[in-house]
């Protein structure tokens, strides 16, 4: 290779890098990131035995609630791109052997986030998924739903560790305890990491500290959170945006905050965001 013909792959990985490098900044802010990098929350992560072994994970609708606490409710997309049956097939079912079936789907899902050429991060993943029912229809939904969502988890961890990514560390050395944990807290603030999770701020307040005797001050529990944003997650483009909107209006959220997702958290904006639904004709968890 010449030497001329070297500098110029040179210059034109470096202007590759360059627009690499843009466009990261472009699509993700400073808070956004620090988020991504964050530990994972061990209260967030489930655990279930297969095979004599102990595998942790997180649920599919925790996997939702963290893209819309970090990219905003309208901030990504999900879009299921390949689904294939692999297999049906009947089989015995329970202790009792009743007759039923067994079917298996794989799934490919794309994660989008970001709006415009240029100012996307796209990733994909893919999954498997299996349905055991008495009803060949029951046994298809179940097995197509649960390609879909392990699909959609696999692509979602690759954005970091809320995301699943530090449970493939066999010591787990990014996974923490939650904030409850009075020991781990001093830990927790040091790193610059805990506040972007659920740490109460003044534009923020989510700490049950300051309830007193007012209930709606109340804290929501993990579970009614998720209920609640997994929810917000389905509703149409254009009821999200104008929700968004409301919501940011009646509860004075910075125009600075990319999302809203993490000052859901109060029994307060459950009621709101109940009673704007029910105008919307839309349920809540």
């Amino acid at each position: 290779m010449g030497l001329l013909q070297e500098r110029a792959q040179i210059t034109s990985s470096a202007i590759n890098s360059s627009q690499f490098t843009a466009m990261t900044t472009t699509v993700f802010s400073a808070e956004q990131i620090a988020a991504l990098s964050a530990p994972l929350d061990r209260a967030k992560v489930q655990t279930r035995s297969q095979a004599g072994r102990s595998l942790t994970y997180l649920e599919g609708w925790q996997a939702i609630a963290e893209a819309n606490r970090i990219f905003g409710f309208d901030g990504w997309q999900r879009q299921t791109v390949a689904l294939r049956c692999v297999n049906q097939s009947e089989r015995t079912i329970g202790r009792d052997q009743k007759p039923g079936w067994g079917v298996t789907y794989t799934a490919r899902v794309r994660i989008t986030v970001g709006e415009g050429a240029g100012s996307q991060v796209i990733r994909e993943g893919s999954g498997a998924g299996h349905g055991i029912d008495a009803d060949l229809g029951q046994a298809h939904e179940s097995a197509l739903k649960e390609a879909e969502t392990d699909a959609m988890k696999r692509a979602l961890m690759t954005f970091g560790n809320p995301f699943g990514l530090a449970l493939y560390d066999k010591q787990q050395r990014q996974v923490t305890h939650s904030e409850g944990d009075s020991s781990q807290a001093p830990t927790s603030a040091s790193n610059g990491t805990r506040s972007i999770q659920r740490r109460p701020s003044p534009t923020a307040p989510c700490s049950g500290r300051e309830a007193g005797d007012d209930p709606s001050l109340m804290p929501l529990d993990p579970t009614t959170t998720g209920k609640i944003l997994v929810t917000l997650r389905g509703l149409p483009r254009p009821v999200l945006e104008d929700f968004t909107k409301a919501f940011r209006k009646r509860f004075q959220v910075p125009q600075e905050a990319s999302s809203i997702a993490d000052r859901i958290c109060q029994k307060r904006h459950h009621d709101w965001i109940e009673a704007y639904l029910v105008q919307q004709r839309q349920p809540v968890a």
